[in-house]
């Protein structure tokens, strides 16, 4: 008798297998469920920001610096954070290279990411805050899928449990990575009991805070990277918890999981982000050849082809972007004219370029009417009206 044959029916199973062998080259499930979690976000992400008026294809240009900065970001985390397993007795620096092996920081990935996000909205002359938001519902749903990674390696679960939906783990191999070890009649061997399906609750969790940012964003139109930091803070709530649950080796701070700690820190300072932080959507308009084109749809997940009306013209980079208001930009998508600097009356960020103090200096002041000679406001942009790329509000 094998001790599968003593867990109860009512089970969540477990792969026994996380890598398959395709020749000589290892295909890993964890690294499948990375990859299709990315491309998720990038296609959420990619027509968040078509909807604001960012030339198509703008998030593969994002995605390859965002993409490589979350991994090294995830792996220097980690690192970090379990330093004994590769600088303590025994351990081996050089295994802090060997990412193939496992050890990925959710917090250092997204740190990591926003990092190589800002590098390329610099490049691109977007802000920052313009990607953060397009990527906000976006992250989730991809860790959602990353989380599959977990359950494929029988990694990351919680205590033991009798409830129904209690998750079955197999004894992996050591020294066969990947696979589960089995018995003298061939079977994966289980671990005795049922344990909590920690992977599986943070799976749902993140469905669900890709679900309120999508709907919070759209009915008050967040802007200036709120919906990013309403994501972080919906995220980490969950993380919260969940990490309390779990029973794999951890270093803790007082007792306490140091994840605990971290996604406490991480809330606080969304939170405050979220609350001291005001201000209109931002929408684009792009400039140059790329502005002449027809204007893109106007729907989060539109499922507009994007090669339907691909032409030579649109396929241009644009010169730069013009930040405009919401009246702006509905206007340029029914005629097609970009809107001059002399055509804000709306306030500074109504169309007007800026850079990181330019909100403060373009509001109207008591000595200086709302209706100030343009001359005076034209002073204050640049000859193309696009903002500079170092705007990352």
């Amino acid at each position: 008798m094998t001790l599968a044959s003593l867990s109860p029916q009512a089970a969540l199973p477990s792969p026994s297998t996380a890598v398959w062998q395709l020749g000589p080259v290892p295909i890993r499930a964890y690294a499948l469920c990375i990859i299709a979690g990315i491309v998720l976000a990038c296609w959420v992400t990619e027509r968040r920001l078509r909807q604001r008026g960012v030339a198509p294809g703008a998030v593969l240009d994002i995605a390859v610096w965002a993409v490589p900065a979350g991994i090294i970001g995830a792996r220097i985390y980690h690192v970090i954070t379990s330093p004994e397993k590769y600088f303590g007795a025994g351990g081996d620096p050089m295994k802090a290279f060997a990412i193939w092996e496992g050890g990925l920081g959710i917090w250092g990935a997204v740190a990591g990411g926003a990092v190589g996000a800002w590098i390329a909205a610099r490049q691109l002359g977007i802000p920052f805050g313009v990607v953060a938001d397009a990527l906000a519902p976006g992250l989730p749903l991809a860790q959602a899928v990353g989380r599959l990674g977990n359950w494929f390696n029988n990694e990351l679960f919680g205590g033991r449990t009798t409830l129904p939906w209690g998750l079955e783990i197999h004894r992996m191999d050591p020294d066969n990575p990947g696979h589960a070890l089995r018995d003298d009649a061939g079977q994966p061997i289980l671990e005795p009991g049922l344990y909590q399906p920690t992977f599986l609750y943070e799976l749902l969790w993140n469905l669900g805070v890709a679900a309120l940012v999508l709907v919070l964003d759209r009915r008050f139109k967040l802007g200036r990277g709120r919906a990013f930091a309403l994501y972080v803070m919906g995220y980490t709530v969950g993380r919260f918890w969940i990490e309390l649950m779990r029973t794999d080796e951890a270093n803790q701070i007082f007792g306490v999981r140091l994840n605990v700690w971290t996604a406490a820190l991480v809330f606080l300072g969304a939170l405050i982000y979220f609350v001291r932080v005001r201000g209109p959507r931002d929408y684009l308009i792009p400039l140059g050849p790329a502005g002449t084109t027809t204007p893109p749809p106007t729907s989060d997940l539109s499922q507009v082809d994007l090669s339907e009306r691909e032409t030579p013209t649109r396929a241009a980079a644009p010169e730069g972007y013009r930040v405009v208001s919401e009246e702006q930009y509905a206007a340029w998508q029914d005629t097609g004219v970009v809107p001059s600097a002399d055509d804000d009356d709306s306030g500074p960020d109504d169309g007007e370029p800026s850079g990181d103090a330019a909100v403060d200096d373009l509001a109207p002041s008591d000595d200086e009417p709302a209706d100030a000679p343009s001359a005076v406001r034209t002073d204050r942009a640049d000859a193309t009206g696009a903002r500079p790329a170092d705007r990352d509000s």
